[in-house]
């Protein structure tokens, strides 16, 4: 009898700036998964020096790869998660998350098998959402999901194309489906793709915060990549909650006043190089668009037209019947 093939391995990708929530996050991949040894993770930690994460045990050895960097040195969310691109080593499957994060049990075997149906369509398929929030009461993390099944993307309802620079603002919405949906945007702390996306679509390390996520969404759809958004993520997210203390950002101004290049002057730049991909036809190597369907296609799909500065319908909630 021939022998099962070894499971399929998951790179999961974290950039972390300064986050109580890393250990959390990494234990939390680890003990939810229903195969531990098939995970990998890359960290970069963005630190004060000193206060560094130091696992010892054996799975943390073999399994953890650090990239370290003092906070003050650090360019902002998209130079992070560019350099942890670097930490993959040929995984079978990409996972990138953000570094406050909840696992649900099996959480890998339910992305791998989503990650295989959606593949079965199309070859260059990746997975995405705004993950449902979670919230931390005495120290336990509570879910409280907006829906069990489609997290769905939308423009927000009052976001609209400013004069000097291509940003848009999205949102989730629930919508009650059972099978995977077509979806016009993607999440940059949820993204579930085939290991060689890091290849195809490396991360731009010039971009800052805002716009990160466009870029990435009509760069892998002009490239040929379709986006889905499944029933029923296996993860959560912590975001920030009312009366709760705020975690440190890369903006944050303690921090950020003693840095000799401030995050001001990199959202800045990064607003150019998003206005030269999408308004300029900017020649940006292999941080461009692709060829493979155009920005007219996306127009036509997902209601967003980069070239008449519009929005329609389609692009907000009214394509899920709201």
């Amino acid at each position: 009898m021939a022998e099962a093939p070894p499971p399929q391995t998951i790179f999961i990708s974290i950039a972390a700036y300064c986050d109580p929530m890393l250990a959390f996050t990494i234990a939390s991949a680890r003990a939810q998964a229903s195969d531990p040894s098939r995970i990998y993770i890359g960290v970069v930690e963005q630190q004060v020096p000193g206060q560094n994460l130091r696992p010892e045990d054996e799975w943390s050895r073999q399994h953890l790869r650090f990239t370290r960097i003092d906070a003050l040195e650090a360019r902002g969310p998209c130079w992070a998660r560019a350099t942890a691109m670097n930490l993959y080593q040929g995984e079978d499957w990409y996972l990138q998350i953000d570094s406050h994060m909840w696992f649900e049990p099996g959480w890998d075997e339910q992305l791998v098998q989503w990650g295989q149906w959606c593949e079965a369509r199309n070859s260059r398929s990746l997975i995405s959402c705004y993950p449902n929030p979670f919230e931390m009461i005495n120290g336990h993390p509570v879910a409280k999901p907006v829906t069990n099944r489609i997290l769905a993307f939308a423009v927000q309802g009052t976001s609209e194309f400013a004069a000097e620079h291509p940003v848009l603002m999205f949102e989730c919405v629930g919508v009650e489906r059972d099978e995977p949906e077509l979806g016009i945007h993607v999440g940059g702390g949820c993204l579930f793709a085939p290991g060689y996306i890091v290849e195809d679509l490396p991360y731009d390390p010039r971009l800052y915060f805002h716009g990160e996520e466009q870029a990435f969404a009509l760069r892998a759809w002009t490239h040929g990549w379709d986006i889905y958004q499944i029933p029923g993520m296996p993860m959560y997210h912590l975001y920030t909650q009312p009366g709760s203390s705020p975690r440190p950002m890369h903006w944050t101004p303690e921090q950020d006043e003693r840095r000799a290049v401030r995050s001001a002057m990199l959202e800045k730049a990064a607003q150019m190089r998003l206005a030269a991909l999408l308004w300029a036809d900017a020649d940006l190597g292999a941080y461009g668009l692709g060829r493979a369907r155009s920005l007219a296609d996306y127009a036509e799909f997902s209601g967003i037209d980069y070239v008449a500065r519009t929005i329609g319908p389609k692009a907000r909630k009214a394509r899920w019947g709201y």
